[in-house]
């Protein structure tokens, strides 16, 4: 592929600016009498904002084997690797059982097993099942579609994953105060309940990452995986002191997979050829 230079710092300002104002007015909004969910119709356009803008940087780019590049990585499944279908269907709920498991140790109820009844949370007129699938996939586009590849042009793949990670966890943060999310409910509950949220996911953004990059960057991959993190992080009844038990597990399995993938991540060869 010919060589392009990425903007990294323009991405994720652009992306930050236009979502923290859509999800600022929608916190202002959910806290109206008789809102009725109005407040979604700010979060969608926040959920989309980092596949928008990614989109815009690919088609205005002057590199058309980038942009064939990344349209393969949409719709061709040959880049899934068969080898690969064991840690992306079963990494996570293995996570979430063995989570579970070490919190019996220390007085959890092994109720947790059982499927939830009901979402943790509301929103508004949008089915929770059906937002959970929309954030998995838009992101994603926008995440692996250009915000990723503009990060592995400056850094190492390790360095990319950590710095990705705490900027897709800021990236949330406006959503501590939009009435009824997840990351409210969770906030007002205990305030290291919403932390935890958000440290969990720079590990979970190293795992994603690597499930990525060994899927030669199948963004249909990189959706799956995050649909099945949101999915089993509500499917099964775990408390919230689990889930800071979840966040250790998670963790430790991103660090065997930096130690046990060590060309990938700490390779510099990509950086002389930039855009892959």
């Amino acid at each position: 592929m010919n060589r392009m230079v990425l903007k990294p710092g323009l991405y994720f300002a652009i992306v930050f600016i236009v979502t923290y104002a859509f999800w600022i007015a929608g916190a202002f909004t959910s806290f109206q009498e008789n809102a009725d969910g109005r407040h979604m119709l700010f979060l969608l356009p926040g959920l989309l904002t980092p596949f928008l803008v990614s989109l815009v940087m690919i088609l205005k780019s002057k590199n058309p084997a980038y942009k064939k590049e990344v349209a393969d990585r949409i719709v061709n499944p040959k880049r899934i690797r068969l080898s690969m279908l064991p840690a992306l269907v079963f990494l996570l709920p293995l996570a979430v059982l063995v989570s579970i498991a070490i919190s019996l140790l220390f007085g959890g109820s092994a109720e947790q097993f059982q499927f939830n009844e009901k979402f943790s949370f509301s929103t508004g007129f949008v089915p929770v099942l059906l937002l959970l699938f929309l954030a998995a996939g838009f992101e994603e586009l926008g995440w692996r579609g250009y915000a990723f590849d503009s990060l592995q042009s400056r850094f190492t793949i390790f360095t990319a994953s950590i710095v990705f990670g705490i900027l897709w966890s800021l990236w949330h943060l406006p959503l501590i105060w939009v009435k009824e999310t997840y990351q409210y409910e969770i906030l007002h509950q205990n305030a290291g309940y919403a932390l935890n949220f958000f440290i969990a996911i720079v590990p979970m953004g190293v795992i994603s990452s690597w499930i990525w990059l060994r899927n030669r960057k199948s963004i249909l991959v990189a959706m799956a995986f995050h649909f099945f993190a949101n999915f089993w992080n509500e499917a099964l009844a775990m408390t919230q002191q689990t889930k800071c038990i979840q966040s250790a597990v998670i963790t430790a399995i991103a660090i065997t997979i930096i130690l046990c993938d060590k060309e990938l991540f700490f390779s510099r060869t990509h950086l002389n050829g930039g855009a892959k």
